[in-house]
């Protein structure tokens, strides 16, 4: 298995914060006009660091909960295959709900996980995700509130990884793999 390293901060920790305050208020005016009992559902591992600054950051009452998925294993590249590996413990029946993803890439995980939750009948569904990589998409999925789009290159920091590393970093990194 080859190691990899950050080459280059392609996202700056000041970059993400002033990314994630802009869609906390984007967020807090929709659900102000919107009203209603919001659940923000986190995608796990990847979203919990940007998912727990983004609450803080949206000033509505909220509940929480998430949901653990998996289509990379310890690859650069998504399998396709996506599996369920913690199922969200609220019910969604009639609350509006906020899908919190870290980064959209092929779209896949990401439809797949949107199919989960509107046959859950929730009164809304919007989606955020912190990254989105649109020239990976291999399927269209809204993303209602997006920080940034980014180039195709793999990228580490502020809770994504790579084989598990890497969550730690501030800053959002471009992976360079050593070792091929």
């Amino acid at each position: 298995m080859p190691d990899g390293e950050i080459a280059r901060t392609l996202i700056s920790e000041q970059e993400i914060r002033t990314m994630v305050q802009d869609l906390g208020l984007r967020i807090t005016r929709h659900y102000r006009q919107t009203g209603g009992d919001l659940l923000v559902v986190g995608l796990l591992k990847g979203a919990f660091v940007f998912m727990a600054d983004l609450i803080r950051t949206i000033e509505y009452p909220l509940s929480v909960d998430f949901l653990a998925v998996s289509s990379y294993s310890d690859s650069t590249l998504s399998s396709g295959e996506v599996k369920v590996r913690m199922d969200i413990q609220a019910s969604l029946q009639d609350r509006h709900i906020l899908l919190v993803e870290d980064i959209v890439d092929t779209g896949i995980t990401f439809e797949k996980v949107i199919g989960m939750i509107q046959g859950r009948n929730p009164r809304s569904l919007k989606t955020c995700a912190l990254l989105s990589k649109p020239s990976r998409r291999e399927v269209s999925v809204p993303i209602d509130f997006c920080g940034r789009d980014i180039p195709d290159e793999f990228v580490c920091g502020y809770g994504l990884d790579y084989a598990e590393k890497f969550r730690n970093l501030p800053y959002i990194g471009v992976l360079e793999m050593s070792g091929v």
